[in-house]
Protein backbone atom coordinates (compact mmCIF):
# COMPACT_ATOMS: atom_id res chain seq x y z
CA UNK A 1 0.00 0.00 0.00
CA UNK A 2 1.61 3.23 -0.83
CA UNK A 3 1.70 6.16 1.57
CA UNK A 4 0.39 9.09 0.58
CA UNK A 5 2.42 12.76 1.08
CA UNK A 6 1.89 14.83 3.61
CA UNK A 7 -0.29 18.22 2.63
CA UNK A 8 2.87 19.68 4.56
CA UNK A 9 4.85 18.99 1.36
CA UNK A 10 2.57 21.51 -0.64
CA UNK A 11 4.62 24.22 -1.88
CA UNK A 12 3.62 27.07 -0.56
CA UNK A 13 3.98 30.53 -3.05
CA UNK A 14 5.53 33.39 -1.03
CA UNK A 15 2.89 35.73 -0.37
CA UNK A 16 3.06 39.30 1.87
CA UNK A 17 1.20 39.54 5.21
CA UNK A 18 -1.73 41.39 4.59
CA UNK A 19 -4.16 40.38 6.96
CA UNK A 20 -4.48 40.07 10.95
CA UNK A 21 -6.84 37.18 12.01
CA UNK A 22 -8.13 37.23 15.67
CA UNK A 23 -9.07 34.26 16.12
CA UNK A 24 -8.14 30.48 14.25
CA UNK A 25 -11.11 28.68 14.60
CA UNK A 26 -12.86 26.31 11.87
CA UNK A 27 -15.55 29.42 11.22
CA UNK A 28 -12.74 31.73 9.26
CA UNK A 29 -10.83 29.01 8.19
CA UNK A 30 -13.88 27.88 6.41
CA UNK A 31 -14.84 31.62 5.44
CA UNK A 32 -12.70 34.21 5.19
CA UNK A 33 -9.48 32.24 4.63
CA UNK A 34 -11.54 29.62 2.25
CA UNK A 35 -12.39 33.40 0.32
CA UNK A 36 -8.88 34.76 0.99
CA UNK A 37 -7.60 31.84 -1.19
CA UNK A 38 -10.03 32.16 -3.87
CA UNK A 39 -8.72 35.25 -4.15
CA UNK A 40 -5.25 34.89 -4.95
CA UNK A 41 -5.84 31.73 -6.39
CA UNK A 42 -7.81 34.00 -9.25
CA UNK A 43 -4.42 36.51 -8.90
CA UNK A 44 -6.55 38.87 -7.94
CA UNK A 45 -5.16 39.61 -4.48
CA UNK A 46 -1.77 38.22 -3.04
CA UNK A 47 -1.76 38.29 0.62
CA UNK A 48 -1.35 35.56 3.20
CA UNK A 49 -3.25 36.20 6.44
CA UNK A 50 -1.81 35.43 10.14
CA UNK A 51 -3.30 33.89 12.80
CA UNK A 52 -3.57 35.48 16.68
CA UNK A 53 -4.64 32.94 19.07
CA UNK A 54 -7.28 34.04 21.55
CA UNK A 55 -5.65 31.37 24.37
CA UNK A 56 -3.14 29.04 24.60
CA UNK A 57 -4.17 25.48 24.07
CA UNK A 58 -0.71 23.81 23.26
CA UNK A 59 0.80 23.58 19.83
CA UNK A 60 -1.11 24.78 16.71
CA UNK A 61 -2.06 21.68 14.95
CA UNK A 62 -1.75 23.52 11.63
CA UNK A 63 1.91 24.36 12.01
CA UNK A 64 2.44 20.50 11.56
CA UNK A 65 1.14 21.21 8.55
CA UNK A 66 3.04 23.57 7.83
CA UNK A 67 -0.36 26.15 7.89
CA UNK A 68 -1.97 24.08 4.70
CA UNK A 69 -4.83 22.36 4.90
CA UNK A 70 -7.75 21.76 2.79
CA UNK A 71 -11.36 22.92 2.81
CA UNK A 72 -14.39 20.92 1.53
CA UNK A 73 -17.72 22.71 0.64
CA UNK A 74 -20.66 20.67 -0.74
CA UNK A 75 -24.66 20.47 -0.77
CA UNK A 76 -26.35 18.21 -2.81
CA UNK A 77 -25.23 19.72 -5.72
CA UNK A 78 -22.16 21.48 -5.32
CA UNK A 79 -18.62 20.66 -4.44
CA UNK A 80 -15.76 22.54 -3.66
CA UNK A 81 -12.21 21.12 -2.57
CA UNK A 82 -9.55 23.72 -1.93
CA UNK A 83 -6.00 23.62 -0.53
CA UNK A 84 -6.02 26.33 1.85
CA UNK A 85 -1.92 27.78 1.97
CA UNK A 86 -2.94 31.19 2.26
CA UNK A 87 -2.20 31.34 6.10
CA UNK A 88 0.81 32.29 6.86
CA UNK A 89 1.41 31.24 10.41
CA UNK A 90 0.02 32.03 13.93
CA UNK A 91 1.11 33.50 17.42
CA UNK A 92 0.19 33.25 20.37
CA UNK A 93 0.49 37.05 22.25
CA UNK A 94 0.12 35.19 25.42
CA UNK A 95 2.97 33.63 25.05
CA UNK A 96 5.16 35.74 22.81
CA UNK A 97 3.61 39.36 23.51
CA UNK A 98 6.10 40.57 20.98
CA UNK A 99 4.69 38.88 18.29
CA UNK A 100 1.70 41.04 18.08
CA UNK A 101 3.58 44.32 18.06
CA UNK A 102 5.57 43.22 15.54
CA UNK A 103 2.85 42.03 13.38
CA UNK A 104 1.47 45.35 13.96
CA UNK A 105 4.56 47.09 12.51
CA UNK A 106 4.57 45.40 9.25
CA UNK A 107 3.97 47.65 6.64
CA UNK A 108 1.63 45.58 4.17
CA UNK A 109 -0.78 45.03 6.84
CA UNK A 110 -3.92 46.23 5.35
CA UNK A 111 -7.11 44.44 6.74
CA UNK A 112 -7.96 43.10 10.62
CA UNK A 113 -10.66 39.97 10.63
CA UNK A 114 -11.96 38.47 13.54
CA UNK A 115 -14.34 35.72 14.67
CA UNK A 116 -14.20 35.43 19.03
CA UNK A 117 -17.40 35.04 19.14
CA UNK A 118 -19.76 36.84 21.09
CA UNK A 119 -17.99 37.29 24.05
CA UNK A 120 -14.63 38.54 22.45
CA UNK A 121 -15.86 42.15 21.65
CA UNK A 122 -16.14 43.22 25.57
CA UNK A 123 -14.46 46.27 27.27
CA UNK A 124 -12.55 45.05 30.14
CA UNK A 125 -10.57 47.85 31.87
CA UNK A 126 -6.65 46.86 31.55
CA UNK A 127 -3.38 49.09 32.19
CA UNK A 128 -1.08 49.80 29.74
CA UNK A 129 2.23 48.13 29.11
CA UNK A 130 4.92 48.88 26.93
CA UNK A 131 6.35 44.87 27.26
CA UNK A 132 3.01 42.82 27.19
CA UNK A 133 -0.30 42.83 25.63
CA UNK A 134 -3.70 42.49 27.40
CA UNK A 135 -5.79 39.58 27.07
CA UNK A 136 -9.12 41.21 25.51
CA UNK A 137 -9.55 41.28 21.76
CA UNK A 138 -10.78 45.07 21.67
CA UNK A 139 -7.10 46.34 23.81
CA UNK A 140 -5.33 43.59 21.53
CA UNK A 141 -6.24 45.75 19.02
CA UNK A 142 -5.75 49.05 20.67
CA UNK A 143 -2.46 48.09 21.19
CA UNK A 144 -1.85 46.66 17.53
CA UNK A 145 -3.19 50.42 16.25
CA UNK A 146 -1.54 52.35 18.59
CA UNK A 147 2.19 50.68 17.60
CA UNK A 148 1.12 51.24 14.16
CA UNK A 149 0.61 55.00 14.92
CA UNK A 150 3.85 55.56 16.35
CA UNK A 151 5.73 53.91 13.44
CA UNK A 152 4.24 55.98 11.07
CA UNK A 153 2.05 53.16 9.21
CA UNK A 154 -1.42 53.14 7.57
CA UNK A 155 -4.50 52.86 9.19
CA UNK A 156 -6.76 49.22 8.50
CA UNK A 157 -9.49 48.02 7.59
CA UNK A 158 -11.37 46.52 10.33
CA UNK A 159 -13.92 43.79 9.93
CA UNK A 160 -15.24 41.75 12.63
CA UNK A 161 -17.86 38.78 12.01
CA UNK A 162 -18.74 38.35 15.40
CA UNK A 163 -22.69 37.84 15.75
CA UNK A 164 -23.67 40.86 17.85
CA UNK A 165 -25.49 44.23 16.86
CA UNK A 166 -23.08 46.69 15.32
CA UNK A 167 -19.90 44.64 15.64
CA UNK A 168 -17.89 47.37 14.30
CA UNK A 169 -19.40 50.03 15.80
CA UNK A 170 -18.90 48.06 19.32
CA UNK A 171 -15.77 47.23 18.38
CA UNK A 172 -14.56 51.12 17.47
CA UNK A 173 -16.35 52.19 20.99
CA UNK A 174 -14.35 49.66 23.05
CA UNK A 175 -10.91 50.75 21.32
CA UNK A 176 -11.48 54.26 21.92
CA UNK A 177 -12.33 53.75 25.55
CA UNK A 178 -8.67 51.48 25.61
CA UNK A 179 -7.22 54.78 23.78
CA UNK A 180 -8.52 56.76 26.63
CA UNK A 181 -7.32 54.38 29.29
CA UNK A 182 -4.06 54.71 28.33
CA UNK A 183 -4.16 58.30 27.66
CA UNK A 184 -2.63 57.87 23.83
CA UNK A 185 -3.34 61.42 22.95
CA UNK A 186 -5.59 63.27 20.70
CA UNK A 187 -2.74 62.51 17.87
CA UNK A 188 -3.94 58.62 17.97
CA UNK A 189 -7.76 59.39 18.56
CA UNK A 190 -6.97 61.39 15.10
CA UNK A 191 -5.39 58.65 13.26
CA UNK A 192 -7.95 56.72 13.80
CA UNK A 193 -10.65 58.06 12.74
CA UNK A 194 -8.94 59.58 9.26
CA UNK A 195 -7.20 56.09 8.62
CA UNK A 196 -9.26 53.22 10.00
CA UNK A 197 -12.25 52.34 9.09
CA UNK A 198 -14.55 50.18 11.55
CA UNK A 199 -17.53 48.43 9.61
CA UNK A 200 -20.07 46.65 10.55
CA UNK A 201 -20.70 42.95 9.26
CA UNK A 202 -22.68 39.91 8.85
CA UNK A 203 -21.31 36.59 8.32
CA UNK A 204 -23.70 33.88 6.92
CA UNK A 205 -22.32 30.17 6.10
CA UNK A 206 -21.92 26.80 8.85
CA UNK A 207 -19.11 25.52 8.87
CA UNK A 208 -18.72 22.18 10.72
CA UNK A 209 -14.79 21.36 10.65
CA UNK A 210 -13.34 18.67 10.74
CA UNK A 211 -15.04 15.35 9.54
CA UNK A 212 -15.00 11.22 10.19
CA UNK A 213 -15.52 10.86 6.65
CA UNK A 214 -13.02 9.73 4.36
CA UNK A 215 -12.31 12.65 1.55
CA UNK A 216 -10.78 11.56 -1.18
CA UNK A 217 -7.52 13.60 -2.01
CA UNK A 218 -4.22 12.77 -2.84
CA UNK A 219 -2.39 13.91 0.24
CA UNK A 220 -2.76 13.09 3.89
CA UNK A 221 -4.39 16.01 5.85
CA UNK A 222 -5.38 15.80 9.54
CA UNK A 223 -6.88 19.62 9.94
CA UNK A 224 -9.69 19.36 6.77
CA UNK A 225 -12.39 21.59 7.45
CA UNK A 226 -15.91 21.49 5.82
CA UNK A 227 -18.90 23.42 5.38
CA UNK A 228 -21.86 23.89 3.21
CA UNK A 229 -21.43 25.33 -0.42
CA UNK A 230 -23.45 28.57 0.62
CA UNK A 231 -22.17 31.41 1.78
CA UNK A 232 -22.72 35.03 2.66
CA UNK A 233 -20.60 38.08 3.89
CA UNK A 234 -22.19 41.50 4.49
CA UNK A 235 -20.51 44.75 5.17
CA UNK A 236 -21.54 47.77 5.49
CA UNK A 237 -19.95 50.57 3.84
CA UNK A 238 -19.20 51.38 0.61
CA UNK A 239 -17.11 48.82 -1.12
CA UNK A 240 -13.53 48.91 -0.49
CA UNK A 241 -10.36 48.03 -2.93
CA UNK A 242 -8.42 46.39 0.06
CA UNK A 243 -11.51 43.47 0.32
CA UNK A 244 -11.83 42.67 -3.73
CA UNK A 245 -13.16 38.85 -3.32
CA UNK A 246 -16.71 40.36 -4.79
CA UNK A 247 -15.00 40.33 -8.28
CA UNK A 248 -14.53 36.65 -8.62
CA UNK A 249 -18.29 36.08 -7.65
CA UNK A 250 -17.54 35.49 -3.85
CA UNK A 251 -21.30 36.13 -2.12
CA UNK A 252 -20.25 39.60 -0.28
CA UNK A 253 -22.62 42.63 -0.45
CA UNK A 254 -21.69 46.25 0.40
CA UNK A 255 -24.77 47.62 2.24
CA UNK A 256 -26.04 50.86 3.37
CA UNK A 257 -27.31 49.37 6.98
CA UNK A 258 -26.75 45.62 7.50
CA UNK A 259 -29.60 45.95 10.34
CA UNK A 260 -32.32 44.14 7.81
CA UNK A 261 -30.29 41.32 6.98
CA UNK A 262 -28.80 40.54 10.55
CA UNK A 263 -31.83 40.51 12.30
CA UNK A 264 -33.65 37.81 10.26
CA UNK A 265 -30.09 35.37 9.97
CA UNK A 266 -29.27 36.11 14.17
CA UNK A 267 -32.86 35.40 15.19
CA UNK A 268 -33.54 32.80 12.72
CA UNK A 269 -30.45 30.58 11.93
CA UNK A 270 -28.25 31.22 14.62
CA UNK A 271 -31.24 31.84 17.29
CA UNK A 272 -32.09 27.87 15.94
CA UNK A 273 -28.70 26.71 16.74
CA UNK A 274 -28.85 28.09 20.31
CA UNK A 275 -32.14 27.40 21.44
CA UNK A 276 -31.71 23.83 20.60
CA UNK A 277 -28.18 22.99 20.92
CA UNK A 278 -27.89 22.27 25.18
CA UNK A 279 -31.70 20.00 24.49
CA UNK A 280 -29.94 18.13 22.24
CA UNK A 281 -26.47 17.57 24.55
CA UNK A 282 -28.79 16.71 27.34
CA UNK A 283 -30.67 14.11 25.15
CA UNK A 284 -27.58 12.46 24.28
CA UNK A 285 -28.02 14.31 20.60
CA UNK A 286 -24.53 14.88 19.05
CA UNK A 287 -25.17 16.39 15.51
CA UNK A 288 -27.17 19.25 14.29
CA UNK A 289 -27.89 16.30 12.04
CA UNK A 290 -28.90 13.83 14.16
CA UNK A 291 -30.88 16.58 15.56
CA UNK A 292 -32.88 16.99 12.33
CA UNK A 293 -33.72 12.99 12.70
CA UNK A 294 -35.05 12.88 16.39
CA UNK A 295 -38.49 13.53 16.90
CA UNK A 296 -37.98 15.63 20.24
CA UNK A 297 -35.22 18.00 19.29
CA UNK A 298 -36.54 18.71 15.59
CA UNK A 299 -40.49 19.80 17.09
CA UNK A 300 -38.75 22.05 19.47
CA UNK A 301 -36.71 23.46 16.52
CA UNK A 302 -39.96 23.84 14.22
CA UNK A 303 -42.02 25.05 17.34
CA UNK A 304 -39.41 27.37 18.20
CA UNK A 305 -39.13 28.89 14.53
CA UNK A 306 -42.30 28.65 13.29
CA UNK A 307 -44.19 29.26 16.84
CA UNK A 308 -42.57 32.06 18.70
CA UNK A 309 -39.21 33.33 16.94
CA UNK A 310 -40.90 34.41 13.33
CA UNK A 311 -44.09 35.35 15.40
CA UNK A 312 -41.63 37.90 17.45
CA UNK A 313 -40.90 39.28 14.12
CA UNK A 314 -44.03 41.22 13.57
CA UNK A 315 -46.35 40.31 10.62
CA UNK A 316 -44.61 42.70 7.92
CA UNK A 317 -41.83 40.17 8.10
CA UNK A 318 -43.33 36.99 8.21
CA UNK A 319 -43.59 36.18 4.37
CA UNK A 320 -39.86 36.83 4.18
CA UNK A 321 -38.51 34.95 7.68
CA UNK A 322 -40.95 31.88 6.85
CA UNK A 323 -39.28 31.56 3.43
CA UNK A 324 -35.46 32.03 5.01
CA UNK A 325 -36.38 29.52 7.93
CA UNK A 326 -37.39 26.93 5.66
CA UNK A 327 -34.49 27.42 3.53
CA UNK A 328 -32.67 27.30 7.10
CA UNK A 329 -34.36 23.70 7.90
CA UNK A 330 -32.58 22.38 5.04
CA UNK A 331 -29.28 23.74 5.21
CA UNK A 332 -29.12 21.87 8.78
CA UNK A 333 -30.48 18.76 7.22
CA UNK A 334 -27.44 18.92 4.74
CA UNK A 335 -26.11 15.35 4.74
CA UNK A 336 -22.49 16.77 3.81
CA UNK A 337 -22.64 18.58 7.19
CA UNK A 338 -21.42 17.23 10.03
CA UNK A 339 -21.97 19.78 12.56
CA UNK A 340 -21.18 18.79 16.43
CA UNK A 341 -23.33 19.91 19.22
CA UNK A 342 -20.34 20.51 21.13
CA UNK A 343 -18.57 22.88 18.92
CA UNK A 344 -21.94 25.05 18.58
CA UNK A 345 -21.99 25.00 22.24
CA UNK A 346 -18.95 27.04 23.42
CA UNK A 347 -20.26 30.41 24.74
CA UNK A 348 -23.81 29.54 24.89
CA UNK A 349 -24.96 32.25 27.47
CA UNK A 350 -23.49 35.55 25.30
CA UNK A 351 -24.73 33.31 22.10
CA UNK A 352 -28.63 33.25 23.69
CA UNK A 353 -28.38 36.37 25.21
CA UNK A 354 -27.63 38.04 21.43
CA UNK A 355 -29.16 35.19 19.67
CA UNK A 356 -32.53 34.18 21.66
CA UNK A 357 -33.28 36.61 24.51
CA UNK A 358 -33.92 39.71 21.91
CA UNK A 359 -36.86 36.93 20.62
CA UNK A 360 -37.93 36.56 23.89
CA UNK A 361 -38.50 40.17 25.08
CA UNK A 362 -40.38 40.92 21.84
CA UNK A 363 -42.68 38.13 21.92
CA UNK A 364 -43.87 38.71 25.39
CA UNK A 365 -43.84 42.89 23.89
CA UNK A 366 -46.08 42.01 20.80
CA UNK A 367 -48.51 39.34 22.67
CA UNK A 368 -48.16 39.90 26.37
CA UNK A 369 -47.46 36.41 27.36
CA UNK A 370 -44.30 34.08 27.64
CA UNK A 371 -43.07 32.13 24.44
CA UNK A 372 -43.05 28.70 26.25
CA UNK A 373 -40.59 26.75 23.94
CA UNK A 374 -38.08 29.61 23.78
CA UNK A 375 -38.50 29.40 27.78
CA UNK A 376 -38.28 25.61 27.71
CA UNK A 377 -34.75 26.73 26.00
CA UNK A 378 -33.83 28.87 28.34
CA UNK A 379 -34.35 25.95 30.87
CA UNK A 380 -32.09 23.74 29.00
CA UNK A 381 -29.57 26.24 28.85
CA UNK A 382 -29.46 26.82 32.36
CA UNK A 383 -29.87 22.79 33.13
CA UNK A 384 -27.13 22.25 30.47
CA UNK A 385 -24.15 24.55 32.52
CA UNK A 386 -25.79 22.75 35.85
CA UNK A 387 -25.24 19.41 34.58
CA UNK A 388 -23.08 19.68 31.30
CA UNK A 389 -20.15 19.93 29.92
CA UNK A 390 -20.37 23.95 28.67
CA UNK A 391 -17.10 25.59 27.07
CA UNK A 392 -17.28 28.82 28.39
CA UNK A 393 -15.82 31.74 30.46
CA UNK A 394 -15.27 30.15 33.65
CA UNK A 395 -17.09 33.26 35.59
CA UNK A 396 -19.83 32.52 34.10
CA UNK A 397 -19.74 28.87 34.29
CA UNK A 398 -19.68 29.21 38.23
CA UNK A 399 -22.30 32.00 37.79
CA UNK A 400 -24.47 29.73 36.08
CA UNK A 401 -23.23 26.00 38.35
CA UNK A 402 -23.78 27.92 41.67
CA UNK A 403 -26.91 30.12 41.49
CA UNK A 404 -30.16 29.27 42.12
CA UNK A 405 -32.67 29.93 39.35
CA UNK A 406 -33.63 33.53 40.81
CA UNK A 407 -30.31 34.83 41.03
CA UNK A 408 -29.37 33.52 37.19
CA UNK A 409 -32.46 35.34 35.70
CA UNK A 410 -31.93 38.08 37.56
CA UNK A 411 -28.04 38.64 36.68
CA UNK A 412 -27.47 42.04 34.73
CA UNK A 413 -23.63 40.30 34.02
CA UNK A 414 -25.20 37.62 32.10
CA UNK A 415 -28.41 38.97 30.55
CA UNK A 416 -27.58 42.49 29.84
CA UNK A 417 -30.50 43.08 32.14
CA UNK A 418 -32.43 41.54 34.57
CA UNK A 419 -35.31 39.13 33.34
CA UNK A 420 -36.16 37.57 37.06
CA UNK A 421 -39.84 38.63 35.32
CA UNK A 422 -39.40 34.94 33.65
CA UNK A 423 -39.59 32.92 36.48
CA UNK A 424 -43.40 32.13 37.04
CA UNK A 425 -42.90 30.59 33.83
CA UNK A 426 -39.76 28.00 34.07
CA UNK A 427 -42.84 25.35 35.12
CA UNK A 428 -44.04 25.23 32.07
CA UNK A 429 -43.93 22.12 30.13
CA UNK A 430 -42.09 21.16 26.90
CA UNK A 431 -44.06 21.90 23.94
CA UNK A 432 -45.35 19.09 21.48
Amino acid sequence: MTTKKSIAEHTRPARPVKIAQFGGGVFLRGFFDWMLQKANDAGIYNGNAMIIRAKTRGADPLAEQNYTYTHVARDGENCDITVIDSVEGSISPADRPEDLLALAAIPTLETVVSNTTEAGIVYQYCEFSEDSVPETYPARLTRMLYERYRKGLNGLLILPCELIEKNGDTLCEAVKKHAADWSLGDGFNAWMDSECLFRNTLVDRIVSGKTDEEIDVPYSDNEINTSEFFHLWVIEGAEDSRLPFASIGMNIKWVRDVDEYRTLKVRILNGAHTSMIPYALLSGVETVGECMKTPITYNHLRACLFEEIIPSLGEEKAEEAIAYACEVIKRFDNPHICHRCEAISLNSVSKFKVRVLPSILEYRARYGKSPKNLIFALSQLIKFYKEGKPKDDERVIDLMRKGTLSEILSSTELWGEDISFLLPHFDLPQAE
